[in-house]
């Protein structure tokens, strides 16, 4: 499985550096010249700076929604005269342009971190509660059943033999919510923060230096598969021991 990820990895950038070669434009550096750039911004310390700031951003913004959107997930899923009250705030949650979202956060609560980070909670929030509520209601109700049988506490009930069935879609959530908050999170340091990663890949646009923007990218994109190597999938696998 490593050796494959390896040779997957390789291949990609033996092509892109071959294309670079063949296109011969500035606009489509070689890997060697992103690599080259990663290390500079990396020695400089400012690419350190930017990446905190992006990173404690991120974290927020998605410990926050994941717990909104399992709480709210469950209890849509177990209760229908719940879900059919909030199902048209949850459709419209999920069709509200993100642009939208950002700029009215904005525009209510000033060029502030709340605001910023209240803007990627709504936006994502809905893909989490969705997520959830399809799991909660696809629980194997003969588990529960034979739990009342056995007279076993509900709070034992709750942890031992409900949650567990919805585990998986717990870490659906958590990575697709991941791969996009920090992409929004981007997004939203762009247009009204004045420092984290998005805030310097618009400074790197301005003077079109598309080789910068890469590196940037690239570097959160190590941070981001870290955390699925080093903490996601170690968390998996022990949600995923009971079966």
């Amino acid at each position: 499985m490593l050796q494959t990820r390896l040779l997957s990895i390789c291949a990609f950038i033996i092509i892109w550096q071959a294309l670079s070669i063949v296109l011969a434009s500035q606009v489509f550096p070689s890997s060697v010249d992103i690599g080259i750039k990663l290390f500079e911004h990396l020695v400089e310390g400012e690419l350190l700076d930017d990446l905190k700031i992006t990173l404690i951003r991120v974290v927020i913004t998605f410990f926050i929604t994941m717990i909104i959107g399992v709480f709210i997930g469950i209890i849509m899923g177990i209760s229908k005269k719940i879900d059919d009250v909030f199902d048209f705030l949850l459709v419209l949650g999920l069709n509200i342009p993100a642009l939208v979202v950002i700029v009215i956060c904005y525009i209510w609560f000033g060029l502030t971190d709340f605001a910023a980070l209240l803007a990627v909670i709504i936006n994502k929030v809905p893909i989490v509660i969705v997520n959830i509520r399809e799991g909660t209601r696809a629980i194997e109700t003969k588990y529960m059943d034979l739990a009342k049988v056995y007279k076993v506490p509900k709070k034992q009930v709750f942890f031992k033999v409900f949650l567990p069935q919805i585990y998986p879609y717990m870490m659906a959530s958590a990575r697709l919510s991941l791969s996009l908050i920090w992409k929004i999170v981007l997004v939203v340091e762009l247009l009204g923060r004045s420092d984290g990663i998005g805030f310097k890949i618009s400074m790197f646009f301005q003077f079109f230096d598309i080789t910068s923007i890469l590196a940037y990218s690239l570097a959160f994109i190590f941070i981001v598969m870290f955390i699925e190597m080093a903490i996601l999938k170690p968390l998996e696998n022990k949600m995923l021991e009971w079966k």
